[in-house]
């Protein structure tokens, strides 16, 4: 295992490992620093707790969640003595809601937060420090998630439809008036839901609902037996009102109840319009994706003549913008409905100098044809993976050529480690920021640009 450098402090326990900590039981805690996930972390009796809620230098009274050996995981019930940055959260479910963890730490400290996880990934699994730190790429606060899932659950027992969000930690469903950090687009629609739901005459084959809004909104309804007929009309009625799309996804793909073809979203600055279906990846903050489109053409800094390889290339979020600038975009991605998805966005949008393949980026590829030394001559790389990050990907880099690889990240971990494989084959990280793709949450998405010593 590679030294802890700047990581979690975990205190000894003397040898003999101290009696169960029980779930429930309440414990007096001082609140050391933040861990990058958000939580605060203290020590007491020989453990090191984490503790939801939490900011450094208060006292709180924690309850247990849960315990293993020497780490308690627990939620602040009570502050004893508050912090200087805490701010009362404007969601009035936030403390019990899985989905906004930081909610009570105003913006900018969330942004420092993400600053230096990102920092002590790169530092820790990689050793490495950019040569420039971008400041972070950050949109509106709240109002920004164009797509969510709110769970439905049927209780048979109490005979009551519960619909929400998933708690913190739990399996319960937490209801809500509002949800501030949805687009307005979606917040009187979810709002809407529990009465329209609660009124099916068989609410306990419901699934989940999922909401989309982008060049027009969609309501998905998941579930897992057939519908009510009077179910079905109940719903079509309220999304025919509301002038938003129907789609139900029971056994296979999710289908469109009433002639619909798909959403789509607009990147004007290069005069682009994205389609996609419900199931589809898309990014949840439109702005934020496009000041990231900006921020990576930048980086990158294309030319007319180059082509340009697009790894995980989704429906084309990247692909398309380059398309715009270079000589060829080449794009690779897992998902074959996906590279369907990007071929036709080509095609609708008028590019022909785009090309898209399906592979498996989690296995090596020394014997795809784009992908052989010397079958292309890509001089830059543009690669956007899933958590897992792209190791098989980047151990082969150096055989493409490339000068330039700008690689979009999910994880920061993963990022560092691959980060340290293209150091091995001498790359150089140029520079490195954040993107702040989720406000009141502790998830980081990160860009790094890297260049051919």
């Amino acid at each position: 295992m590679a030294k802890n450098r700047g990581g979690l402090r975990f205190q000894p326990s003397g040898g003999a490992r101290g009696p169960a900590v029980p779930v429930g039981k309440k414990q007096r805690l001082q609140i050391e620093r933040l861990a990058h996930d958000g939580r605060g972390i203290a020590h007491a009796e020989g453990r090191t707790w984490f503790v939801a809620g939490a900011l450094p230098g208060e006292a709180v009274e924690a309850r247990v969640l849960s315990a293993r050996s020497q780490v308690v995981e627990a939620r602040s019930e009570r502050i004893v003595t508050a912090s200087e940055l805490r701010r009362a959260a404007p969601c009035s479910v936030a403390e019990q809601c899985g989905g906004c963890s930081l909610q009570h730490l105003p913006h900018a400290e969330q942004l420092a937060l993400k600053q230096r996880t990102l920092a002590e990934q790169l530092q820790r699994f990689s050793g490495l420090e950019p040569q420039e730190w971008a400041a972070p790429l950050v949109g509106p606060e709240f109002g920004y998630r164009r797509r969510a899932r709110i769970a439905v659950r049927w209780d048979a027992k109490a005979r009551r439809l519960d619909v929400g969000f998933r708690a913190a930690a739990s399996q319960a469903i937490v209801g809500f008036d509002d949800c501030l950090v949805l687009v307005p687009e979606l917040q009187g629609l979810a709002r809407e839901l529990p009465e329209l739901l609660r009124g099916f005459a068989r609410p306990q084959v419901l699934g989940h609902v999922e909401l989309f809004h982008g060049t027009s909104t969609a309501l998905l309804l998941r579930h897992i037996e057939p519908l009510a007929e009077s179910d079905r009309q109940r719903l079509l009625e309220f999304c025919s009102a509301r002038d938003v799309q129907l789609w139900l996804h029971g056994d296979g793909e999710p289908a469109p109840m009433s002639g619909e073809s798909g959403l789509g979203y607009r990147l004007g600055d290069w005069n682009l319009t994205l389609e996609y279906r419900p199931g589809d990846f898309v990014q949840v903050n439109a702005p934020v994706n496009v000041a990231m489109i900006r921020q990576a053409l930048d980086w990158l800094a294309p030319k007319a003549g180059e082509r340009v390889l697009d790894l995980f290339c989704g429906l084309g979020n990247f692909a398309l913008p380059l398309a715009r600038q270079v000589r060829e975009v080449v794009g690779v991605e897992g998902v074959t409905s996906m590279v369907e998805r990007a071929t036709a966005n080509a095609a609708a949008n008028g590019l022909g100098n785009t090309n898209f393949h399906q592979a498996d980026l989690s296995k090596p590829l020394g014997e795809a044809p784009w992908f052989r030394k010397g079958a292309n001559d890509f001089t830059a790389v543009l690669l956007d993976p899933p958590r897992d990050g792209a190791f098989e990907v980047v151990r082969g880099m150096a055989a493409l050529g490339a000068e330039r690889v700008l690689y979009v990240s999910c994880n920061p971990a993963t990022l560092a480690r691959d980060a340290g494989e293209l150091a091995r084959q001498g790359y150089r990280l140029k520079r490195a920021g954040i993107l702040d793709m989720f406000p009141q949450t502790a998830h980081v998405e990160a860009m790094a640009l890297f260049e051919a010593s």
